[in-house]
């Protein structure tokens, strides 16, 4: 049969399927075989088991599932589970709560801010939405926020963690395309924060142009205001500074201990710039020292209180992306001290027990087994897609039609935002990724973007590729009518709270993030600001 009859067949059968229920690892799967046996026949693909069409799609298979990136997954689901379940991001909110309590708006940028910190730590939606639903959206119902407002500021903060590294979307996308998963977390940085920042503007910019959405709280005895709270930032600031200077320090003696030792190879030796690490050791001392000596003392031990629950997370943080853009190790690797940070503070906070250790295991089981699924059928499908001359076929119909290069990007984004509207980002990254990038890779490059910087590094395209879909999912998550946002918050919402409430409070979200995908799309360099070279 030939390639453009399967193609239908595979593109109706798999909406219906999926239309009756049929998880999509599973029909994917069932698919893959009606491919091979539609193109090469039964007698053909059975008749020598293990060689032929069936012994190449095995071996990829095989290939996707024992890559070693992909032990990250279960280790930063692991991850977010446990941090879900301990108090440490309860915490976290209560310290931000504390420094935004008097802004307009403010318990709304807390949450945003929140799950910026917490998709730093894990790169998770699931857990992130609903943990916000269990702590943020009752205080602002409370103190009588705009339910729409809450709502949206919940899903779309909590879905952040698709576009922030350590992002398993990207992962994923990574994986399947052959792509650089540091170079991709790179690209992702900038817009990921661009992203989270332009929710904390719309919030500000909505609440002070309509006071009712979000009242100011009474004030509470004890609350630092006026010079008093700038004060208290000044020495927040100059703890971090501090805390720099003391890692730039260590790091430095660290390094000349190495070379006296010999552990240092040749070549990896840097002479120590002595008037730097001086300059640091003044900056460490006066940081973390002179608050104490210059300002009265409650203002000192309230900065403490203000901020002591963001030093858990921030250390998280520091340790999984520290560790990958520093070049100290991979993802897997950090994925694991990530993990192993977050039970050393478990149990230093007296937490820890062995039926949270069992829980959060429980549900890591579960939400890998569910993914590894997925990728299963999804990597069969592309698989034989393949092997019966699919993705040439697309190519040649897409690049035939005579559209223009954005024409081309645009029906693709398209496709993107209908396909998150029905089915789970895992299976669009696995069979769309396969067809569509390397028609994309066969565009002018000097014609993607309206200032052509992709053409400084044609390698780079993949990578933009790639965080151009993670916007693309980003909307997905929040779209009707499979949005998993909005069934994530439902499961732990008031009664009161409907579907169709849920999903209107994300429209002007939504808009956000087309506002970020038309970005990225016209302006690739964006994506650039951190390769390295």
């Amino acid at each position: 049969m030939d390639v453009g009859t399967i193609s239908l067949i595979l593109l109706f059968g798999l909406f219906a399927l999926l239309a009756i229920g049929m998880p999509l690892g599973f029909a994917s799967g069932f698919l893959a075989v009606v491919t091979m046996v539609l193109k090469f026949g039964p007698d053909l693909l059975f008749r020598n088991f293990g060689t032929g069409p069936l012994g190449i799609l095995s071996q990829r298979i095989y290939g996707v599932l024992t890559d070693y990136v992909l032990i990250s997954v279960p280790l930063f689901i692991l991850m977010a589970t446990l941090l879900e379940r301990s108090s440490i991001a309860k915490d976290m909110y209560e310290s931000l709560n504390m420094w935004f309590s008097r802004t307009r708006g403010g318990i709304a940028v807390v949450t945003a801010v929140m799950a910026i910190i917490m998709a730093a730590m894990s790169g998770i939606i699931g857990g992130e939405v609903v943990l916000l639903g269990l702590i943020a959206l009752p205080q602002m119902l409370r103190l009588g926020y705009n339910q729409n407002l809450a709502i949206g500021t919940i899903c779309a903060s909590g879905s952040l963690g698709t576009m922030i590294p350590p992002s398993i979307v990207l992962i994923f996308y990574g994986l399947t395309t052959e792509t650089s998963i540091q170079a991709l977390f790179q690209a992702a940085f900038l817009p990921g924060f661009i992203m989270g920042g332009l929710y904390i503007v719309y919030i500000l910019v909505r609440t002070r142009i309509n006071p009712d959405l979000a009242p100011l709280p009474e004030p509470s005895p004890g609350d630092l205001t006026g010079l008093d709270k700038i004060k208290a930032f000044g020495t927040l600031v100059g703890w971090i500074a501090g805390a720099i200077g003391v890692l730039v320090v260590a790091s430095a003696i660290m390094h000349e201990v190495q070379n006296s030792v010999g552990v240092l190879r040749t070549g990896e030796y840097d002479p120590l710039d002595l008037t730097t690490v001086l300059i640091w050791a003044v900056v460490a001392v006066a940081g973390l020292l002179g608050p104490k000596l210059a300002l009265p003392g409650f203002i000192v031990s309230k900065t403490w209180e203000m901020t002591r629950g963001l030093i858990a997370p921030m250390f998280i943080v520091v340790v999984v992306l520290g560790s990958i853009y520093g070049g100290f190790t991979g993802i897997t690797e950090a994925a694991g001290m990530g993990t192993v940070a977050v039970l050393i503070i478990i149990i230093l906070r007296g937490e820890f027990t062995f039926n949270l250790v069992k829980e959060a295991s429980m549900r890591t089981f579960r939400s890998t087994g569910a993914i590894i699924w997925v990728t299963f059928g999804a990597t069969a499908l592309a698989g034989a897609y393949t092997i019966a001359g699919g993705p040439t076929y697309v190519a040649n119909l897409i690049v035939g039609s005579d559209l223009g290069t954005w024409a081309v990007l645009g029906l693709m984004m398209i496709i993107f935002l209908i396909l998150g509207c029905l089915m789970d980002w895992v299976g669009i990254v696995l069979l769309v990724m396969p067809v569509f990038l390397p028609i994309v890779l066969q565009l002018p490059i000097e014609e993607i973007g309206l200032l052509g910087g992709l053409a400084v590094d044609p390698r780079f395209v993949s990578v933009w590729f790639g965080v151009l879909f993670c916007v693309n999912m980003q909307v997905s998550f929040l779209s009707p009518p499979f949005g998993p946002a909005a069934f994530y918050l439902k499961s732990v919402a008031p009664p009161h709270i409907t579907l169709p409430q849920i999903f209107k409070g994300f429209m002007p979200f939504i808009a956000l993030q087309l506002f970020t995908l038309a970005l990225i799309f016209f302006f690739p360099e964006i994506t650039m600001a951190f390769r390295s070279e």
